[in-house]
């Protein structure tokens, strides 16, 4: 063995020993860090936090539903309930839950940085984010919201619930979400690793880099609609109450406008993810990268024009109506492609079913239908029908539950033996995937009927018609419920006694995969550079740990490459040499 070979044994054991989750040691080093890994893993565990306490709410709310009338609480405490279970789903968990949870940890290793831009301000977005959720607790403790998530004016205005508190709480965290946003965006145009260009990075990249533009232009507009519904509510202002001359439409106009862009800050970071995990789990170049990456920016920027479908029995002009449903339906142009593309990549592909790929395709089969039933939704004379009906409900959580959710478990699956160094049980994540689609479908696809049958949401009781879909509803909650705990388990149980997961236990081709799991403090021993394309699967060979080698099939430009420490292994799985091509 050459010193130079002894010294990258000796660097590579350091490496494996030593990584972020025990350097440095102590509470204190937690509490204070700047390594966006550990900021990404406390975001992780917060937000797992409000997912809990928000599903919580959920099945009470379902459960009081098994009939008409009153089963465990009355009308008050369940307007409460519902308030609650929306304001903490929307601005506690599923906003943050990909950006700053997943996108903090892997972002930057997937571009090949030490870190993320601004380390400091990364911290202080996470406090931020803990101020704000404490003024949300507060009115969960101290006498609730019944407002709805929305807190529509002028109820808000009137109500003697802790609207203040509430609203207060949701400004403070549109700066966290801010923050985090500036910090990706300058991250990715500024500590690419050498050789990854615009159109050589990740799609991931792409999706988390369009999803911070919305944050950024976005989120203000928010902040400012609340601000001045505290003033209202305070001073007696005038701005929406129509007894004090305001106007309660101007108030929708301005929460929309920022609100329907907030879908898109959930579900574009989810179609991020599931470009990984197609491209990762077919073994195949992803088909039609251009169209995918650039559709991400194309939805962000439809996202701002399309806020008025929310207000088509508000009063707005009848002009007004018709252009915002064609432009409705111009948004699926974007998201099709999207869908298309992922279709087209697993053709033909070897395609592999561990846990992630199986919730991508829970993903593309709830989002699909998310997506086909808000068409629905934007046709004019079919919405004055299903306006605020539980078609409503069901389309909006097939697009964020079965969207956003399916694919944050996905990526939370992926990427938990490189957070963790852990594998878990693969038999145990299937059975849980498996009640997890069962569940949410038995669950929500009742509410389309009944609500194409005119049952109207957020109604405390009904008549008998709609009792049988209501029951199989609520029946539906407790079987995604054992999902879930399923998950928690095998999860809690992999961190304990899990199988040591290998540097590359998906053999993906993007950067976070050339590291150790867990990685070090500093993410790479060297400095990573990326050699050709994220998913260019034709053109190297890997070793069981992802180490790459050139390829002899491969164009003689491409047979260059090697892995960090510069050995050349090769890799055979079932007896067959695997040809694929890995960034380094």
């Amino acid at each position: 063995m050459t010193t130079t070979q002894a010294l990258g044994k000796v660097a590579s054991e350091l490496q494996e020993e030593r990584n972020y989750l025990n350097y440095p040691k102590g509470i204190w080093s937690w509490l204070t860090t700047v390594d966006h890994k550990r900021i990404g893993l406390m975001y992780l565990f917060s937000v797992l936090l409000f997912f809990f306490a928000g599903g919580v709410f959920a099945l009470l709310l379902r459960f009081e539903l098994i009939a008409p009338g009153k089963d465990i609480v009355g009308p008050d405490t369940y307007n409460q309930l519902f308030t609650l279970h929306g304001a903490i789903m929307v601005f506690l968990f599923i906003i943050p839950a990909i950006p700053a949870a997943l996108g903090n940890f892997i972002l930057p290793i997937m571009l090949g940085a030490k870190d993320v831009a601004f380390p400091r301000l990364n911290l202080l977005s996470f406090y931020v984010y803990v101020f704000g959720a404490s003024f949300c607790l507060y009115s969960l403790v101290t006498g609730g919201v019944d407002t709805g998530w929305t807190f529509y004016t002028p109820y808000s205005v009137e109500t003697n619930t802790n609207v203040i508190s509430m609203t207060l709480g949701v400004f403070i965290l549109g700066f966290s979400s801010i923050f985090t946003g500036m910090n990706f965006i300058v991250t990715i145009h500024r500590l690419r690793a050498p050789g990854m260009t615009w159109f050589n990075m990740p799609l991931f990249l792409w999706g988390i880099y369009a999803t911070s533009l919305i944050q950024i232009l976005a989120t203000p507009v928010l902040a400012i609609t609340l601000v001045l519904l505290i003033l209202e509510r305070v001073w007696g202002i005038g701005i929406f109450d129509p007894a004090m001359g305001g106007d309660p439409v101007l108030y929708q106009h301005f929460f929309w406008f920022y609100s329907h862009p907030a879908v898109y800050i959930m579900i574009l970071p989810g179609m991020a993810i599931i470009s990984e995990l197609i491209a990762t789990f077919s073994h195949k170049k992803i088909f039609g990268y251009v169209p995918i990456a650039f559709s991400s920016v194309a939805i962000a920027l439809v996202s701002f024009i399309v806020w008025g479908h929310h207000m088509f029995t508000s009063g707005q002009s009848d002009l007004a109506s018709m252009i915002f449903s064609f432009l409705t339906f111009l948004v699926g142009i974007p998201s099709g492609i999207k869908v298309f593309n992922w279709i087209a990549t697993m053709y033909k592909g070897s395609l592999t079913f561990q846990a992630p790929m199986l919730y991508t395709h829970a993903f593309l089969a709830l989002f699909t239908i998310g997506g086909l039933t808000g068409i629905y939704l934007g046709t004019l004379s079919v919405d004055v029908h299903l306006h605020d009906t539980y078609f409503v409900v069901a389309h909006f959580h097939y697009v964020m539950m079965g969207g956003t959710v399916m694919a944050f478990l996905g990526g939370l699956h992926y990427w938990w033996p490189k957070m963790f160094g852990k594998m878990y049980n693969e038999t145990w994540a299937t059975v849980s995937a498996a009640l997890i689609f069962i569940g949410f479908n038995v669950t929500f696809f009742p509410q389309f009927i009944m609500g194409a049958q005119g049952m109207p949401r957020r109604y405390y009781t009904y008549i008998d018609q709609y009792q049988s879909m209501h029951a199989l509803s609520t029946y539906g909650t407790w079987i995604l419920g054992v999902g879930f705990l399923i998950m928690a388990g095998y999860l809690t149980v992999s961190l304990i006694n899990g199988k040591k997961a290998t540097k590359n236990p998906w053999l993906g081709l993007t950067l976070e995969w050339t590291t150790a799991s867990p990685p070090p403090t500093e993410n790479f021993l060297g400095n990573p550079r990326q050699l050709w394309g994220p998913y260019d699967y034709d053109k190297v060979l890997m070793d069981e740990n992802g180490l790459v080698i050139f390829n002899p099939n491969a164009p003689k430009d491409d047979r260059h490459a090697k892995d960090e420490n510069g050995s050349a292994t090769s890799h055979k799985r079932d007896g067959k040499t695997t040809t694929m091509k890995q960034t380094v």
